[in-house]
């Protein structure tokens, strides 16, 4: 068969064979049979992807504030509900839906913004002012780059562009404060009393009974998954870099090299006055913005800048203060706007600049010249850095030559520790909400009870402890959840039973009297009658110290008493089997006069941003509706 297959393939069946493969692999793409794609997304908004480490970082980021401000409160079981992970995926997807309404919009976060945003960052500030050195030293010790830097801050800023126009464009009337208000202060009057805890009709709980229950409460009565890790790490503070502490002449060499970095920086105290060219803006439009411009620089002296930069200068930010953008430094404005202020003499005024914004001119009204400090005021701080430097390098050529070793043989940490002469660790077995020592880390949490680790077996990614501190892991012992023996949970489940059964009684109960006194009987006979005592509580207000909150919330849900003065009557659940009964009597609307105007301005604009919230998610519902949205959730 196979020979005479291969006589066929001479000639013209060969030649038609052939043709059809070609056709074949030029119509489908050849790439396709050697190339596979395999999709990483969490989420695919239009054509951006939401990556897993974008959402794995998002997650770490939320998990490690809740921790803070939570302390001894804080669930991390929270993070594993199906409901938060969708939570945040959509959180996400709205923000890109966000950034790309900006694109399509032309929205951008200008200059002066972004300048003012560092400006006022207090962590750049010596005294209340911005400082230069203080701004790069920063940024230095975080790794960054100005440019590095600035792009974050304007990506922060770009993503509330739209939401900060749509709060800024709602509409809140004197009306609709005075409507909340007579809401919020409002005064009700009411009567309620507390029934006693009955006692179950049926006390004997059989093992039958409790076996049901276990059952259909299975959830409730597990012992916990955990799992033990071993894992290797590389810490800066343990490494003995082989270098000597630099000498004199090596570090007068640094210091000559990186001389600029020493100096004072020169500050330019400046005005401008803006003409905004649009984003997509017509020839004729950029001609009349030019045109503009240049008559203004004509007219322009030192004199009158202020007056005409408050009669035309179209920058909000700086057109009231007459054009006034105060001192600067380079790096903190764009390009040209920075090349032309560094050009210019004290007392001179620029010919229009374009930048991304639109025309400028520049006022240069002051100069502060910069200045060195000697060789000896930072000898400590070079031979620092220096040892700083060799620490670095040793570190991150550990920590890269350990995940190199750790991915190559993905089944153990063994070979990693012996090239690397470190020790295995190990932790004690822990759960989702973690334990000691590296176990209370989120990232290691997270990897610990991740896929790859945990099902498959593999060694971990590296993960970050800090700036100086890495580990890889690998499970070493996992216990499942199990559920735990009814033996162990019986009496609990008795108790549980009983107090449903107390609940049910009571509950019963109180509904039977809101009917009886819905009718007509006498809520204090009735009170008596129960053994219970009749309480009166008038002029109250939705925040009270001295009611059950129970009690209160529901006062302020029950409807207002009917148009004939009759109470209206409700049950109230207290919580462990308790109830009570309620009326309210009186509804009174708040006292607009009792309410400051401070208190009225600042809730004005609570309510613009609340208002603004509401139809700020109204517009990415509609975006959402327009557009081809993906979810991963098995990425998740």
């Amino acid at each position: 068969m196979l020979q005479s297959l291969r006589d066929k393939m001479h000639g013209w069946p060969a030649i038609v064979v052939l043709g059809i493969a070609v056709f074949a692999m030029s119509f489908f793409g050849i790439e396709n049979y050697f190339v596979s794609r395999t999709d990483t997304f969490v989420a695919k908004v239009g054509k951006t992807e939401v990556s897993q480490q974008q959402y794995q970082d998002a997650m770490n980021r939320i998990r490690q504030q809740q921790r803070a401000q939570l302390g001894d409160k804080f669930d991390p079981t929270v993070f594993d509900k199906p409901e938060f992970k969708d939570k945040l995926v959509d959180q996400m997807i709205g923000q890109q839906l966000l950034l790309q309404a900006n694109d399509d919009l032309g929205m951008r976060v200008s200059d002066e913004s972004l300048r003012e945003t560092i400006a006022a960052t207090p962590a750049f500030q010596v005294d209340g002012k911005f400082n230069g050195d203080m701004y790069r030293a920063q940024l230095a010790a975080a790794g960054m780059t100005p440019d590095m830097y600035q792009d974050s801050v304007r990506n922060s800023l770009q993503s509330t562009l739209l939401p900060d126009a749509i709060s800024g464009s709602t509409i809140v009337t004197n009306a609709d404060i005075d409507r909340y208000m007579q809401l919020q202060l409002q005064r009700r009057n009411i009567r309620y009393f507390v029934l006693p805890r009955p006692t179950p009709a049926d006390s004997q709980v059989t093992d039958a009974q409790v076996q049901d229950y276990y059952k259909a409460h299975q959830a409730d009565y597990m012992n916990p998954e955990q799992v033990s890790l071993k894992y290797i790490e590389v810490n800066a503070a343990d490494l003995k870099p082989d270098t000597q502490a630099p000498s004199d002449d090596e570090l007068k060499k640094r210091y000559q090299d990186e001389i600029t970095r020493f100096g004072m920086p020169e500050e330019r105290e400046v005005s401008h006055i803006l003409i905004n060219v649009p984003k997509n803006a017509t020839p004729a439009q950029q001609k009349a913005a030019l045109d503009k411009a240049n008559k203004i620089a004509a007219e322009a002296t030192p004199d009158n800048f202020a007056k005409l930069a408050q009669q035309d200068s179209e920058d909000l930010g700086s057109k009231l203060q007459g054009g006034d953008l105060g001192w600067l430094q380079k790096g903190v404005t764009n390009a040209a706007f920075e090349s032309a202020m560094f050009s210019l003499q004290k007392g001179q005024i620029s010919k229009p600049v374009l930048s991304d914004e639109g025309y400028h001119i520049i006022y240069l009204r002051e100069v502060h010249s910069g200045q060195t400090k000697p060789f000896e005021q930072v000898r400590d701080q070079l031979i620092k850095e220096a040892t700083a430097s060799d620490h670095d390098r040793l570190y991150n050529d550990t920590a890269g030559k350990m995940t190199d070793l750790t991915s190559q043989n993905p089944g153990s940490l063994d070979p990693a520790a012996q090239a690397l002469n470190l020790q295995v660790k190990e932790t004690p077995l822990f759960g989702h909400d973690g334990g000691q020592g590296i176990a209370a880390n989120p990232k290691v949490i997270a990897a610990a009870f991740s896929n790859d680790v945990l099902t498959s077996g593999n060694n971990s990614t590296l993960i970050d402890l800090s700036k100086t501190d890495s580990v890889v892991v690998r499970a070493d012992k996992h216990v499942p959840a199990t559920p735990k023996a009814i033996v162990e949970v019986h009496d609990a489940i008795v108790q549980k039973i009983l107090d449903q059964r107390i609940a049910d009684a009571a509950h019963e109960k109180a509904d039977v009297l809101v009917s009886r006194l819905s009718k007509g009987e006498d809520m204090a006979t009735v009170a008596t009658a129960e053994h219970a005592d009749l309480k009166t509580a008038n002029d109250i207000q939705r925040v009270q110290q001295d009611l059950p909150q129970e009690i209160l919330t529901q006062a302020f849900v029950t409807p207002h008493p009917a148009a004939d003065g009759k109470p209206q009557y409700a049950d109230v659940a207290l919580g462990k089997g308790n109830y009570a009964v309620l009326a309210v009597d009186k509804v009174q609307p708040g006292d607009l006069s009792k309410f400051p105007e401070e208190e009225r301005q600042m809730l004005y604009r609570q309510m613009m941003q609340a208002y603004g919230g509401v139809e700020t998610q109204g517009f990415i519902d509609m975006l959402k509706a327009k557009t081809k949205i993906e979810i991963a959730k098995d990425r998740m």
